[in-house]
């Protein structure tokens, strides 16, 4: 990728605070985009615990993991914010006063004038697998996340997992590949019933194959994998031929490159942040929601949204130096609702 992307902000994480954070710095005129690692919006909350439930929110007695990301992007819908999913910032250089040059592992280029880390506890990497030599097949045959469909077409294909990523990239791919198997170590799965109810329809109409088991070694040539050697439970093994493997083991979280961003860290996993705008030691770098630090912490969804409030009027400083921020509310700013289309 060669474009250059400017604009005000760069969020980084698409996490709920990262998501209000669209909607504060866009009552005051600043337009963002986000990143983030994740092949879908909603960081910890849709990925880890869509179904999860979450009493204290402010107002809202009971809302959901999913249910609270669907709510914010209902909300922030009239700032048109740009996403980039799968994606993770790699490099960030000062090339201006103030103005920022960022560089994403997809090679992406963002200039802004403002940065906004809501990572939450840092990037989420896949979970590799125990399988001896699988180094060699990664991002050739075997893949911890779907990137383009297409790419799966008639091949046969080996999903690995008993989670909701197993289970909906299961239903998904079923009408590209040529032949998909879904192997899982036990007859339990951690997904959505209704994904399961679905996976073993297919199953019974025999569409795809669903057989217990863990795969214990791949065989194949060139990065390109062959076969799975896969061991049943009673110790015996068998073998699945497959054109792609995809494990779906769950996300680990790293700090990965915020640690290399030059900011004053605390333990060496949290930014440290001041409380009047949660600005870090960088000026136009602030960090906002569980990736922070400072004197009486918590990590709560609603802290990161009051962080997100008072990072935007200091932001707004950096946007628009020379163009005066009046204090307005929603309740009673007829511009303000304007923006947000209620006026």
């Amino acid at each position: 990728m060669s474009e250059t992307f400017k604009t005000d902000v760069l969020i980084i994480g698409a996490g709920p605070c990262g998501l209000f954070a669209i909607f504060e710095l866009g009552l005051l005129d600043m337009k963002a985009h986000v990143v983030d690692i994740l092949d879908k919006i909603g960081g910890q909350c849709a990925e880890l615990y869509p179904e999860k439930p979450i009493y204290d929110i402010p107002g809202i007695p009971y809302i959901t993991g999913q249910g609270i990301c669907d709510a914010l992007m209902a909300q922030i819908k009239p700032f048109g914010a740009s996403f980039h999913l799968q994606e993770m910032v790699e490099t960030i250089e000062k090339i201006g006063d103030p103005l920022f040059r960022v560089t994403t592992d997809r090679g992406r280029i963002f200039e802004i004038k403002v940065i906004v880390v809501a990572a939450g506890g840092g990037s989420f990497q896949p979970k590799r697998p125990p399988i001896p030599g699988i180094e060699a097949y990664e991002s050739t045959s075997v893949f911890y996340s779907v990137r383009q469909m297409e790419a799966f077409r008639d091949k046969r294909l080996l999903i690995v997992g008993g989670g909701d990523s197993a289970l909906d990239w299961t239903l998904n791919l079923a009408p590209v590949a040529s032949h998909l198997t879904l192997l899982h170590r036990r007859s339990d799965f951690r997904a959505a019933p209704d994904s399961v109810n679905k996976m073993m329809t297919l199953v019974g109409e025999g569409k795809i194959d669903f057989v217990l088991g863990q795969v214990s070694a791949l065989q194949g040539e060139a990065g390109q994998v062959a076969k799975a050697i896969v061991k049943r439970n009673d110790g015996s093994t068998f073998e699945i031929a497959c054109d792609a493997l995809l494990p779906f083991f769950g996300l680990t979280m790293k700090l990965g490159a915020v640690a290399n961003w030059g900011m004053e860290m605390k333990d060496g996993e949290y930014i440290v942040v001041n409380t009047a705008n949660f600005e870090s030691s960088v000026p136009g770098i602030f960090a906002i929601g569980d990736i922070n630090w400072y004197p009486g912490k918590l990590k709560l969804i609603l802290s990161g949204f009051h962080e997100g409030a008072l990072m935007a009027q200091k932001a707004h400083r950096y946007v628009f130096p020379d163009k005066r921020l009046i204090f307005q509310y929603t309740t009673s700013s007829t511009s303000l609702q304007k923006k947000l289309g209620v006026a």
